[in-house]
């Protein structure tokens, strides 16, 4: 363990009767313990990034919001990478040590039960880019004209000091101060949310973004470089922010009407969208190789296809609104989002949703590689929270549920699904409610069977 000497003498602890005890380090998540921490609720992460393409240096300033859930002598945040320069809890200077990817600040003065409560953190550095056991990178990720900062599953401790598990979602501004290049053309700089302000401070930029909607701090990003950024409508108020690498521009063209169609087709299905605006972020990002559903703005690291397109914007319903309350419950983001890839085909003209599922169940479909190596709402590990049981399995799931409840029920189901838990968190027992509810059935079968049993079920 390595203690700051920046701050470390200037504070004394909290006497030892002041009230309150330690926060956890770790939510206790079955796949990931030491993610998120205990003792506070984030309401707002207020980021001031100053970065540095040239030479990928970030400096930032963390202002995290807070409720004290408890009394707390101390608290830890997530954090990893960065050298750490000072630190404050309401303004007065707190200590601050390091173990790994656990920041505990202890602030000068006891946080009483109840109290809102505000962190300061300053740091500096290169940000790292972490590789994952399935090999995967997230994180701060160099591009070939700036960086991307994507944090699923933990990647956005990477970047910015936090309660980085998806239990606690918080409103964000996030702004960020890039130098023009040496032609002087300034680099782009696109986040979550809407763009509130806009500087052009002579030799660099300052753009400020704000999601005002609760977000999981795997779903924030930035991304830095030059894109040809346009804006639209879906409907007749819903803004659409594209920022399209030149690379990709060609393959992307259609994005501006595939965007809008696809959000107003899932409105129709799954409710009210659930943001205050949509669009997409394309990079030119070679061998990363995965997309992520970052809130309002989906990245992809080349132009999508539609089915791709399709699973992101989903997500904006089912896993950035609707959030998973523990990772084991991601096959409820992925399932959902996959299912609606089925949909999207079906009403095309494509094939139906039940030779899909046909052909994962036979070992047909091109995805459908290892479905039956675990069962969904349990994978056995970290390293297997994104593997094929939760995204195609996980799908199967959701049309046996179709099937056994009609589609009338089905589609009454989701809307309930996306209203009832808006902009909150959910887990598997409450989808498996509110599906019986809504339908009247006992579907334990079901959900036993295809959700929970490991085997791979006989054909029924």
């Amino acid at each position: 363990m390595a203690v700051s000497t920046a701050c470390a003498g200037s504070t004394p602890p909290p006497s030892p009767a002041a009230p309150g005890r330690p926060g956890a380090a770790g939510v206790g998540d079955r796949l990931f313990p030491t993610l998120g921490n205990g003792g506070y609720d984030v309401t707002h992460y207020g980021l001031t990034l100053r970065y540095v393409p040239e030479t990928n240096h970030l400096k930032g300033t963390a202002v995290i919001t807070a409720r004290a859930t408890q009394g707390l002598s101390r608290f830890n945040l997530d954090f990893t990478g960065m050298r750490v320069r000072g630190a404050s809890v309401d303004g007065a200077d707190a200590r601050f040590e390091r173990e790994k990817d656990e920041l505990t600040l202890t602030p000068a003065k006891a946080v009483r039960k109840g109290e809102t409560f505000k962190a300061t953190v300053t740091y500096d550095g290169t940000p790292e880019m972490i590789e994952d056991a399935d090999g995967t990178v997230e994180g701060w990720i160099e591009t070939d004209d700036g960086s991307t900062a994507l944090g699923q599953p933990l990647g956005s401790m990477a970047w910015f000091p936090g309660n980085h598990h998806p239990s606690d979602k918080a409103a964000y501004d996030v702004t960020v101060t890039v130098p023009k290049d040496e032609d002087g053309d300034p680099y782009d700089v696109v986040s979550n949310g809407e763009l509130v302000k806009e500087e052009d401070e002579g030799d660099r930029v300052t753009r400020h973004w704000r999601s005002e909607e609760p977000m999981a701090s795997y779903l924030a990003s930035v991304s830095v470089g030059y894109f040809e950024v346009s804006k639209g409508w879906a409907g007749d108020d819903l803004p659409v922010h594209l920022a399209v690498d030149p690379d990709e521009s060609d393959d992307a063209e259609d994005l501006a009407d595939l965007v809008p169609e696809i959000v107003e087709w899932g409105v129709e299905r799954f409710g009210p969208y659930p943001f205050s605006s949509t669009g997409a972020v394309v990079d030119h990002l070679p061998g990363l190789d995965y997309a992520l559903e970052t809130q309002t703005k989906p990245y992809f690291d080349s132009a999508p296809d539609e089915k791709l397109l399709v699973h992101e914007l989903a997500h904006q319903w089912f896993g950035n609104s609707v959030t998973p309350r523990a990772w084991q419950d991601m096959w409820l983001s992925e399932g959902l989002a996959n299912y609606a890839e089925w949909l999207w085909e079906e009403e095309q003209g494509g094939r139906s949703a039940q030779e899909t599922f046909e052909s994962f169940y036979d070992g047909s479909h091109p995805e459908s590689d290892g479905i039956w190596d675990f069962a969904p709402a349990s994978p056995p590990s970290a390293a297997r929270v994104s593997d094929p049981p939760v995204y195609g399995r996980g799908a199967m799931v959701v049309h046996k549920v179709r099937e056994a409840v009609g589609d009338e029920t089905f589609f009454d189901i989701l809307r309930s699904w996306t209203r009832q838990h808006r902009h909150k968190n959910a887990d598997t027992r409450q989808f498996i409610a509110l599906c019986e509810k809504e339908s009247g059935k006992d579907l334990s079968e079901v959900f036993d069977t295809w959700l929970f049993d490991e085997k791979r079920p006989s054909r029924s």
